[in-house]
């Protein structure tokens, strides 16, 4: 192993770039040339290459996004560009490239792999922590306190105005970032993809806390729950409560990781380099039990990994 290559595909997640710090530096101590894939598989594609070295990484541990850029690359799906992608890897004699993303970015590598020959390590960055085989991924945490801090705010004007607030988050298909911080934050009801929102029971569910004494409320949502603006419509319609509609976006993605998302990157980067230099093929860099680990990169693909139901009906229990 001489010379390996690093790209962070897919959504930006906040870590990102202190992974890419790890990878780069522990293959330099190891004695590796390493290259840098601007704008992702786009950039693998179209060979727009950076040579890394250990200046080139410093001073961006603390950085949110990532300074090798990314794209949702299409292309990479078709058997044209993977083909392409495998030519642009072999021309510059790389011998093993270390992926940071989520599921589609792992999809793309398991493929790119088969098309290549090329050694392809995963590193799970992504705040919707919906990648199997691994219990937590980069940014997830960041993310987490992110939205956390906005629905702390958000709750000292739900008590004050005596109002719901309905706080939309991020999940389009999951909802582990919704979970996780309707249970941090106490919010009364958490509405994942998971489970088929029922509005009625919503509502009675208002409307006996209210009979409770209870006066405001903050419903947490994953966008992928159903359409919230239809969801506050009925709330209002049914209850005639004051109901308002906050809706967090992509601040969930950016911002200074936490350290506990910087010190998980920097794990997972030296250890996807100590996975080349052991020679395997084909794997992802894992948190399992507590422990940095690592699964079959096509495992991990095939796999879906399960939202925790328990803690969702533990977030109802102590919410009332």
């Amino acid at each position: 192993m001489r010379k390996i290559g690093v790209v962070t595909a897919g959504g930006d997640a906040p870590g990102m770039n202190a992974a890419i710090r790890s990878v780069v530096r522990s293959a330099i101590h190891s004695h590796l040339e390493v290259i840098g894939f601007e704008r992702g598989y786009e950039g693998i594609i179209e060979g727009q290459t950076i040579q890394m070295g250990p200046r080139s990484v410093s001073g961006i541990v603390n950085l949110g996004g990532t300074i090798l850029k990314t794209s949702r690359c299409e292309d990479i799906r078709t058997s044209e560009g993977l083909e392409k992608a495998a030519e642009s890897l072999k021309n510059i004699g790389l011998e093993g490239l270390v992926t940071i993303g989520g599921d589609g970015t792992f999809r793309g590598a398991s493929d790119l792999y088969k098309a290549s020959g090329i050694s392809m390590i995963g590193i799970p960055a992504t705040i919707d922590n919906d990648v199997a085989g691994t219990e937590t991924t980069i940014g997830f945490d960041t993310a987490v306190n992110t939205a956390l801090s906005a629905i702390d705010k958000i709750r000292d004007t739900s008590m004050s105005h005596e109002r719901i607030f309905v706080v939309e988050g991020m999940g389009r298909t999951r909802g582990f970032l919704a979970l996780e911080v309707g249970l941090a934050g106490g919010a009364e009801i958490i509405l994942v993809p998971e489970i088929k929102v029922n509005l009625d029971n919503i509502c009675e569910r208002l409307q006996s806390d209210r009979k409770e004494g209870k006066r405001s409320e903050i419903i947490v949502m994953a966008e992928g729950a159903g359409d919230s603006n239809e969801i506050v419509n009925y709330i209002i319609q049914k209850t005639e409560y004051l109901v308002r509609l906050t809706t967090l976006g992509y601040i969930q993605r950016g911002g200074t990781p936490t350290a506990e998302s910087r010190i998980l990157a920097s794990e997972f980067g030296y250890h996807a380099v100590n996975l080349l230099l052991e020679g395997e093929k084909k794997r992802m860099v894992a948190v399992q039990k507590g422990r940095i680990t690592s699964v079959d990169l096509d495992d991990s693909v095939r796999k879906t990994k399960k939202l925790d139901l328990k803690r969702l009906r533990l977030a109802e229990i102590i919410s009332h």
